[in-house]
């Protein structure tokens, strides 16, 4: 068993650092990204940790292949951030990591880069201790995740051959909540689009135009108020083939995990829950598509007519959907609706990521589980889905052939993405202990990883 640090002074001092540069991808100078990712590169420096070029922020390669009869396995991760949003609602400076009783908070601190550094130090004890690491490790972490990875699919084809694993192991994707340790058997997939309303040339004065010509507001509204049901059912005809029909077998399983719909309810200040009619809200969150209005763009609060309005939707997909065909279900669904007076177009983005599954039964999930039960014995481990989107998992499959195991010690309440962002300090050397074990287990022994062909078999 590895040692590591008995305080945690150390390792925050080290993670400080690393917070401290404001790598958000969105708007980051190349400069600022390169800075982050040399600093990566320096913690890998013992498997040839290296900056490499992209057409877009740089990545993160290294390679340990020192060990020929075992299996080998690709870490992934991110050094990417979210925007800080408004600097108001932050209580210390985000890109200042702050200890405030037993959590640290600042900006990546808990996505992606408190689980990513933790992974570094496996391997760098691995290595200190017992001068080897008990499985050849590849290690690829980017810098464009936040903003949809758009670089990553020509990265990955161009060097398909030596990012070639058995397994990818993500340090992103979070435990579902912090009451159990929970691993990640699937995470939903993605498409976005915009409906795009436009009516005169210019905004009108109300007063002298109002009544006489149509209010691309007023319109869009109409569409996407016809997007749903009243009981909460997407309304797009064929928005919902090709899902299976929900089990029997796997309601009774989700019916057994502990959640409490009022405690849920309460916590986002709400009166009541709603969603999709005939489903319980966790059956909603794991197993059910969703289409959400995310905002609507259009005129302000003075007295015009708005000459355009823009409605900006996702869509978050489980499996048997099809992204295209999703797509091309809406758009067809909002151009029948036709409204006098206006123009209407659909403008899909140009990324769609389908859902992504591991079975359950998986070496990977198996060992897992183990090791987690390691770390918290007399806990039961839950096996939970991502309601979110990682896309570069269903890419690894398409090009290495290679399941993904979510591996995260981040966890999904702590503000990834808003203000005010922390990690809880307790999960550093818990995930610290869990990934050697995790590496351990799938060296050797009955959860040993087989190894994949790039076709999948």
């Amino acid at each position: 068993m590895l040692s590591f640090d008995a305080t945690d002074s150390d390792y925050i001092d080290e993670l400080t650092d690393y917070v401290a540069v404001p790598s958000v991808s969105r708007d980051a100078t190349a400069e600022t990204m390169r800075t982050a990712a040399e600093w990566l590169a320096a913690q890998l420096s013992f498997a040839g940790g290296r900056v490499v070029a992209t057409q877009g922020h740089p990545v993160v390669r290294a390679d340990w292949l020192g060990a020929p009869d075992a299996p080998t396995i690709l870490v992934y991760g991110h050094y990417d951030v979210q925007p800080t949003g408004d600097l108001a609602e932050w209580d210390t400076p985000p890109f200042e990591l702050v200890r405030d009783g037993d959590v640290i908070r600042g900006r990546g601190v808990t996505d992606d880069k408190g689980p990513v550094f933790i992974v570094l130090k496996v391997a760098q004890a691995f290595l200190a201790q017992e001068g080897a690491l008990p499985l050849n490790v590849k290690f690829l972490f980017e810098g464009e995740e936040e903003i949809g990875s758009p670089h990553l699919p020509a990265y990955l084809r161009e060097h398909a051959d030596e990012l070639a694993a058995d397994l990818v192991i993500s340090a992103d994707g979070a435990m579902w909540r912090p009451s159990e340790p929970s691993l990640s058997i699937a995470s939903k997939g993605l498409v976005t689009l915009d409906i795009e309303v436009t009516g005169a040339d210019g905004d009108l004065h109300s007063g002298r135009y109002g009544g006489t010509v149509a209010n691309p507001v007023h319109a869009l509204s109409e569409i996407l108020a016809g997007l749903h049901t009243s009981d909460g059912r997407v309304a797009v005809e064929g928005f919902y083939d090709g899902i299976p029909a929900l089990s029997d077998e796997r309601r009774a399983a989700i019916a057994e995990v502990p959640f409490d719909d009022d405690a849920y309810r309460a916590g986002l200040g709400l009166d009541e829950v709603f969603g999709e009619a005939g489903y319980s809200t966790l059956e909603r969150l794991w197993e059910r598509p969703t289409l959400e209005i995310n905002g609507v763009r259009a005129g302000g609060k003075y007295t015009v007519i708005p000459h355009a309005a823009t409605g900006h939707i996702s869509c978050r997909l489980v499996p048997g959907q099809r992204p295209e065909r999703v797509l091309q279900a809406i758009t067809d669904h909002v151009l029948a609706h036709k409204i006098p007076g206006v123009r209407v177009a659909v403008r899909p983005d140009d990324v769609g990521v389908p859902a992504y599954t591991i079975p359950a039964d998986h070496a990977a999930i198996r060992a897992a589980s183990a090791a987690l039960a390691d770390v918290y014995p007399g806990q039961d481990v839950l096996l939970a889905v991502i309601a979110g989107t990682l896309p570069a998992t269903a890419l690894f499959e398409e090009v290495l052939g290679a399941k993904t195991l979510f591996f995260s010690f981040s966890t999904a309440d702590e503000n990834l993405h808003a203000p005010n962002e922390y990690m809880r300090i307790s999960r550093l050397r818990e995930g610290m202990r869990a990934w050697e074990r995790l590496w351990r287990l799938l060296a050797d022994g009955p959860h040993r990883l087989a190894p994949v062909s790039r076709d999948g078999s």
